[in-house]
């Protein structure tokens, strides 16, 4: 497989498309920031205060230059997910391999942002599957977590029915220095 910061792969199924985002995914992604009851399902620790919500389409354009220069500088790589019914943006995935002094060290870190409707547990997992298994030869890793919080009744759920389980661990924020809870993990198969 080709470096993940040379090409981007695109993924998909019957029901979602996983492609690099773009700047004209903002009027779509929109809908998803601007979602107060998709907002606590956001992961954003350790993410410089923002929490991802974003209330006009200027600041969600900037978000998304943000991305994609992160993606230039190799920190992370997101991609928009594609309803192909609606052929509209109901979502982005984030991954990148982290380096840290914790139990996270060399771990692929998932963050999973998606409009509150489809906040399903059927939903998250044909989205998450979609890259699930490649992701770790992508970010060269043997291990991805991800954030569950208590209250992500059918986040916990998609998560526990594709292999992972809750860790006890703390992932210690590289710039804050912040000890964060509720992340699960995966090891490769």
């Amino acid at each position: 497989m080709k470096n993940v910061y040379d090409q981007v792969p695109t993924f998909e199924n019957e029901k979602y498309m996983l492609r690099f985002i773009q700047i004209d995914d903002a009027k779509e992604l929109l809908e998803v920031y601007s979602d107060k009851n998709a907002l606590p399902f956001f992961n954003s620790d350790n993410c410089h205060g923002d929490n991802f919500y974003y209330e006009d389409l200027e600041r969600m354009k900037k978000a998304i230059d943000f991305w994609l220069e992160s993606y230039k500088s190799k920190w992370f790589v997101r991609w928009s997910v594609i309803d192909k019914v609606s052929g509209k943006a109901i979502g982005t995935i984030e991954l990148f391999h982290r380096e840290a002094d914790d139990f996270f060290n060399h771990t692929g870190i998932l963050r999973l942002d998606l409009k509150s409707k489809y906040e399903k547990s059927e939903e998250i997992k044909s989205i998450v599957t979609l890259l699930l298994d490649s992701s770790y030869s992508l970010f060269e890793t043997k291990m991805i977590a991800t954030k569950i919080p208590l209250y992500a009744i059918e986040r916990k759920s998609a998560f526990e029915s594709m292999g992972f389980s809750k860790s006890e661990e703390f992932l210690i924020g590289t710039m804050d220095g912040y000890s964060y809870k509720d992340y699960w993990i995966r090891e490769k198969l």
